[in-house]
């Protein structure tokens, strides 16, 4: 899916630009990015084009998050990178040693409410559990999702509790005894494909969150999501109750989260 294609797609949602063009380094400072990378060969026109979808797409998310738009950058430390580099067959990724969302400059529509994910399970990891220090060489990179996952310790908080339930809603069954059914499909597609993928917790969670975007939100936007609702690939997210069950654990998580920033 070039990213041309978009030039003349009807958007959903709320007009945050009133029609002006942006630049990335509008983006960094409404969104409280650290750094941004452009590829050399983005030509202006693409570079025009694609600030302004990245704009109103990280605009979406501190939307439907009932997050100040500053919050989005994590306190400054999420870095955006733009047809640099990349992976080939890849729309998007997350490194975290680089604490970067790096999105292709003609594949990367639709991925990103996904690789957010990933940057925001990173970023969240030690802020809610006791991983020690994470400062020697060989530390491992551990996400809030694996943590959750290996019932690390976590810090009592009215806050920690509500992402723990986050967590409880996507990956457990109503009782909270068992595992959902949307983790059994996943691993289910890791064996058909004999790999581990998409039961890992933090791909789980990843696809749960743009499901969730793309289906509850209210917003169409399929710069930021697409894809979750097609017939083929349906196994591999939420169903739609599902969803509608994790969009609640959600908005009780980020709600809360947003007027405490906001103040």
């Amino acid at each position: 899916m070039q990213l041309t294609h978009f030039k003349h797609k009807t958007r959903h949602g709320p007009d945050y630009r009133h029609g002006e063009q942006v630049s990335f380094i509008d983006i960094r400072d409404t969104f409280g990015m650290g750094s941004i990378r452009v590829g050399n060969w983005v030509n202006a026109e693409e570079k025009a084009l694609a600030a302004n979808l990245i704009f109103d797409s990280l605009a979406d998310l501190a939307y439907l998050l009932a997050l100040p738009p500053s919050a989005i950058g994590l306190r400054g430390t999420l870095n955006l990178a733009f047809g640099t580099g990349g992976r080939k067959g890849v729309q998007a990724h997350y490194a975290p040693n680089q604490r970067e969302l790096a999105l292709a400059k003609n594949a990367g529509a639709g991925a990103l409410a996904h690789e957010f994910w990933h940057a925001f399970d990173h970023y969240i990891a030690d802020k809610v559990f006791d991983i020690g220090d994470r400062s020697g060489p060989q530390r491992k990179i551990l996400f809030a999702s694996d943590c959750w996952l290996k019932d690390v310790d976590h810090s009592p908080h009215p806050l920690n509790q509500r992402l723990l339930a986050i967590f409880d809603a996507t990956l457990l069954n109503e009782s909270g005894q068992d595992k959902h059914d949307y983790v059994s499909r996943s691993v289910n597609a890791d064996k058909t494909l004999g790999t581990r993928y998409f039961s890992q917790p933090t791909e789980m969670m990843a696809r749960a969150f743009e499901a969730v975007i793309e289906s509850c939100s209210g917003i169409e936007n399929r710069y930021l999501v697409s894809g979750t609702t097609q017939p083929a690939s349906m196994d591999l997210y939420p169903d739609i109750a599902h969803r509608h069950t994790i969009y609640t654990a959600f908005q009780a998580y980020f709600h809360p989260l947003g007027s405490a920033l906001s103040r």
